[in-house]
C-alpha cells in the first residue's frame, strides 16, 4: 500500500495548471503579429508595383506613394503598441490593452484601406 501512496502523491506533483485567459491573450497578440506582418507585406509588394508600373513618376501615383508611406508608419506605430501589450502585467493590464488592441486594430484598418486604393490604381493603369 505504501506504493500506492507515493505514486498518488507523485502523480499531483506533476499536475500542471493552465490558465485560459492567458493562453488566450498569448494566442490573440500572435494573431495581430500575424496580422501585422501581412498587411507589411501587402503595403511593400503595394510600393514596388508602383515602382515598376512607373505610376509613382505621375502625380497620383506620387500620392499613393505617399499613401503607403503613411500606411508604413501606422504599421510601425502598430508594431509599438504590440510590444507595449506583451510588456503588460498587472490587474490593469486588460484595461490597458483592449485600448491598444483598439487603437492597433483602427490603424491596421486605416492601412489595408490605404494598400487596397494603390492595388485598384495599378490594376487601372496596365
Amino acid at each position: 500500500m505504501p506504493a500506492t501512496r507515493t505514486a498518488t502523491t507523485q502523480s499531483a506533483r506533476d499536475v500542471h495548471v493552465v490558465d485560459l485567459c492567458a493562453a488566450r491573450e498569448v494566442h490573440r497578440l500572435r494573431e495581430f503579429q500575424a496580422r501585422t506582418r501581412a498587411v507589411d507585406e501587402l503595403n511593400r509588394k503595394a510600393l514596388a508595383r508602383l515602382y515598376q508600373t512607373g505610376l509613382v513618376y505621375t502625380r497620383q501615383g506620387a500620392r499613393l506613394g505617399r499613401d503607403l508611406l503613411l500606411a508604413h508608419q501606422h504599421l510601425l506605430r502598430v508594431g509599438d503598441l504590440l510590444i507595449r501589450i506583451g510588456e503588460l502585467a498587472g490587474p490593469a493590464a486588460a484595461a490597458d490593452a483592449e485600448a491598444f488592441y483598439a487603437e492597433a486594430k483602427e490603424l491596421l484598418s486605416r492601412t489595408t484601406k490605404l494598400t487596397s486604393r494603390t492595388g485598384l490604381v495599378c490594376a487601372r493603369g496596365r
